[in-house]
């Protein structure tokens, strides 16, 4: 598990590799991760947009951009957290991704980016 705090909104990931939606005989590896995005300052929040960096052993770099996530463009309350589940999918059994969230201040309307700490995707037997 990971976390980094940006102006008050704390995201902490964890990965978890999906090993029955995985065929490593066929360069398939599928990785879920949990995102939980606690807001800690005093005003609500909306995540409006989404910018990922995957980074595949195999594939290398790719960037994958989007408004909201898992279709929502979710308002955090002061002390408040939204959490979602998605995934990943790559074409080698280790990788990394990484990114930000365009947030916009409900009070004061100015937007700003929060940044989604680096974290690793590695099959389990990998790491034997």
């Amino acid at each position: 598990m990971v976390k980094k705090i940006t102006e008050g909104i704390c995201v902490t990931v964890e990965t978890f590799y999906q090993d029955a939606q995985s065929s490593p005989v066929n360069g398939e590896y599928m990785f879920a991760y949990r995102i939980t995005i606690d807001n800690y300052t005093e005003v609500p929040v909306q995540l409006l947009r989404r910018s990922w960096y995957i980074v595949d052993s195999t594939l290398g770099l790719r960037k994958v951009e989007g408004e909201g996530v898992v279709g929502q463009t979710p308002i955090i309350e002061p002390n408040e957290t939204f959490q979602y589940v998605s995934a990943a999918n790559l074409r080698s059994d280790m990788g990394k991704m990484y990114g930000s969230y365009q947030m916009l201040n409900l009070y004061s309307h100015q937007k700003f980016d929060v940044v989604i700490p680096e974290f690793m995707l590695l099959a389990p037997f990998k790491s034997n």
